[in-house]
């Protein structure tokens, strides 16, 4: 039984490039491509962890964090949060809402699959 990855990215190009590392790597992937698809998905399908992309339509990444993190049925789900906009703050912003882990774009794929694997293995 592979491990469940909630994608959530509007960028298609991003969501192509890193969807496929993942994949490659053994892990099932789905995908939100707004910050509402990302909350409603986390319920009907229950992934075993969500990257979060924070520029997000609909329903930014902080906004869908924090209303999945405070439902009760959801709030278990491991988030590593995403941005390609690193500000100074933004980590401690993002762990505010209740992102469990931070991490910049471009994806380094190495160091966030050692991200992935300490927070679900």
């Amino acid at each position: 039984m592979s491990n469940q990855i909630l994608l959530v990215e509007d960028n298609a190009e991003n969501r192509d490039m890193l969807s496929r590392r993942l994949i490659r790597r053994g892990f099932e992937v789905a995908f939100a491509t707004d910050g509402q698809m990302a909350v409603d998905l986390s319920k009907s399908q229950m992934p075993d962890i969500i990257l979060m992309d924070l520029s997000l339509p609909v329903l930014d990444g902080w906004q869908a964090i924090s209303i999945i993190k405070q439902d009760p049925a959801t709030q278990s789900i491991p988030i590593i949060a995403l941005t390609a906009h690193a500000m100074n703050g933004d980590r401690e912003k993002a762990l505010a809402a209740g992102a469990d882990e931070y991490d910049t774009k471009p994806v380094e794929i190495d160091r966030l699959l050692d991200k992935i694997r300490l927070i679900i293995y």
